[in-house]
């Protein structure tokens, strides 16, 4: 049997005073930890507040630089307009009319990134069918149709659905086109507008990317513009073609310029409706009466009428003999003369701007009448505008901006941009233009005369000041495999040896073991095969030591060389990383076509 103890009241029991003491302790750490919480808490939306009244103030200083100008007046882009649309600074250009390749199939290689226009001014009309213009879809980047598909769902469903119903190759004009259209929605101002001149070919669904990227609300006209009388196949069933399309639209249909064009009234409609003459010319009448309602009812010079005007412009009008009276009775009528008349307001059906002006041809097969573009810069643009033409070519958009006193912008990629440029603002014909190339000091000649119209020449893009993004990613360049590198093969070689050293790029040959001959044992190849896409630009080269030039052939990549002579797990790291090298490769092609000495021939 145990014998109990019994408890003396006295005496302290530890176990309670334990218990109690943890419960303190527990209780001030919990009070010290709720206290450290609620001031981290109170910290981090300290934080938050400040971080976001940081973003919100950083917005707002990025709205207010958002329209301010980055680029010059009056100045061409000789280089891709992707790179100058991306440069410019949001809602900066008031009108954007543009005439971009048309999707002709005529073997253009042509991605979201480069395009191709062979386009000389010498180039004889006849000749453009062998001239590159058709687009692959195969080099499409699927990185950024996948952005697009994030950030504007439609624009992709348009891409996708043109590859269903008509073909591949037009969904990649599409891409080509869409991805400039994206940037040029962004840098148009509020009041902005944009015309885009097509053909038959794909005019559709250019109008369903545009649908997606300006919003179908936005849409103001889809112009017919004819452009010359085709003479009908007789073995064709189709009718002629004889227009194109100019799809009209607006950055917001609510605020956009517009001036509303017009045209002289013909000879029958003036003697039909301007029928009366007196000492000051021809007229027409009209009611002044306004018996809808309008002003009140009162008795002038004898007639008590609904007048459509008050008393004292009534007798001012009379007094200044613009009034006048079938018989003493009848209701007074104002007088329209034929000088101060405005003419019939332009309609969709542009058929009256399709010859060209005297000495206006430079030879290109798609050049398009002066008359035309002038009536989209004065409908939709005022003086002092600034009007861009990303796809600038002979320059019609650039010779009628500076005929109506706008600021301009032109973007062409062609090596001889400026020289088309200079040429059409000093109105030289084709024949002398050919001889001013022969000159030996052109570029001298050139700067000579952008000075002389107070224009500028650029070969870098605009730096963007407004913190802003771009509408679409930021791709890799995408080179034609028809276009001939501006690098020649041993230009090549040595910008690749001095800038990763005498190494291969397949099995990590060491050329430092033999000296100075060490990269003579390395021959230039391609990364990729022509057999696979490849092409022969400095971002699509390797140096690859004997064996391995051997072993890769014609139609093995550079990966798939590694992978046979690493092992497929490829365990230890190339001294050449194709990624980083590739990069490199490309921005150094970049500064080589902006500043090659073959532009203009010099």
């Amino acid at each position: 049997m145990v014998r109990g103890t019994r408890a003396n009241p006295n005496s302290c029991n530890l176990t309670d005073v334990h218990s109690t003491h943890s419960k303190e302790l527990c209780h001030e750490y919990t009070t010290q930890r709720s206290s450290e919480a609620a001031k981290q808490r109170s910290s981090e939306a300290a934080k938050q507040r400040s971080s976001e009244a940081a973003k919100q103030r950083s917005s707002e200083a990025a709205k207010q630089r958002s329209g301010e100008q980055n680029f010059p007046d009056n100045v061409i882009y000789e280089m891709d307009n992707l790179d100058v649309l991306r440069g410019m600074n949001s809602e900066t250009v008031d009108l954007i009319a543009t005439d971009p390749p048309f999707n002709k199939k005529r073997n253009r290689a042509g991605t979201a990134g480069q395009y191709e226009d062979a386009w000389r001014w010498t180039d004889h009309p006849t000749m453009q069918g062998k001239q590159p213009d058709q687009w692959l879809w195969q080099p499409v980047h699927r990185e950024w149709l996948d952005e697009i598909k994030d950030a504007n769902r439609a624009l992709f469903d348009v891409i996708e659905a043109t590859r269903k119903t008509q073909d591949d190759d037009t969904a990649a004009f599409l891409c080509f086109l869409s991805v400039r259209l994206l940037e040029m929605h962004r840098v148009l101002k509020p009041t902005g507008s944009i015309y885009l001149h097509c053909d038959h070919s794909a005019n559709a669904y250019i109008r369903m990317c545009m649908d997606a990227i300006f919003l179908g609300k936005n849409s103001l006209n889809e112009i017919a513009w004819l452009r010359k009388s085709e003479k009908h196949n007789l073995a064709s069933r189709r009718y002629p073609q004889t227009h194109d399309t100019i799809y009209y639209y607006a950055k917001d249909a609510t605020k956009h310029t517009h001036n509303p064009p017009t045209t002289p009234y013909d000879d029958e409609y003036v003697k039909t409706h301007y029928k009366f003459r007196d000492n000051r010319g021809r007229y027409a009448t009209f009611p002044c009466t306004n018996e809808r309602g309008g002003n009140k009812s009162y008795e002038f010079r004898g007639i008590t009428r609904a007048w459509r005007w008050e008393r004292s412009r009534m007798e001012e009008m009379f007094k200044a003999g613009m009034l006048t009276q079938a018989t003493p009775k009848s209701p007074f009528r104002y007088k329209k003369y034929i000088s101060s008349a405005d003419g019939v307001k332009v309609s969709d059906l542009w058929v009256d701007v399709t010859d060209f002006e005297a000495g206006e041809r430079t030879g290109s097969p798609d050049q398009k009448p002066l008359k035309a573009y002038e009536r989209m810069i004065l409908g939709s643009s005022n003086n002092g505008d600034i009007v861009l033409d990303p796809f600038a070519g002979c320059a019609t958009t650039i010779i009628a901006a500076r005929k109506h006193k706008r600021r301009w912008v032109g973007i062409d990629r062609r090596q001889d941009a400026r020289f088309h440029v200079v040429c059409r603002m000093a109105g030289i014909k084709q024949a002398d233009a050919d001889e001013i190339r022969k000159r030996p000091h052109l570029a001298h000649w050139l700067d000579e005369q952008l000075a002389k119209y107070e224009a500028q020449y650029r070969i870098e893009p605009p730096v963007r000041t407004d913190e802003g993004k771009p509408a679409v990613p930021r791709l890799e360049q995408v080179f034609s495999t028809t276009q001939p590198s501006v690098l020649s093969h041993r230009e090549m070689h040595t910008i690749l040896l001095e800038r990763f050293g005498p190494y291969c790029w397949g099995c990590d040959f060491d050329g430092l073991e033999y000296g100075e001959r060490g990269g003579r044992y390395l021959e230039l190849d391609h990364v990729n095969p022509k057999s696979a896409g490849g092409h022969d630009h400095l971002d699509n080269r390797a140096l690859l030591c004997g064996p391995c030039n051997k072993d890769k052939s014609d139609r093995t990549t550079l990966i798939q060389l590694r992978r046979q002579t690493m092992g497929t797990k490829n365990a230890r790291q190339h001294r050449i990383d194709l990624r980083e090298a590739g990069a490199w490769c490309r921005e150094r092609l970049m500064q080589e076509i902006r500043s090659s000495p073959q532009q203009l021939g010099m």
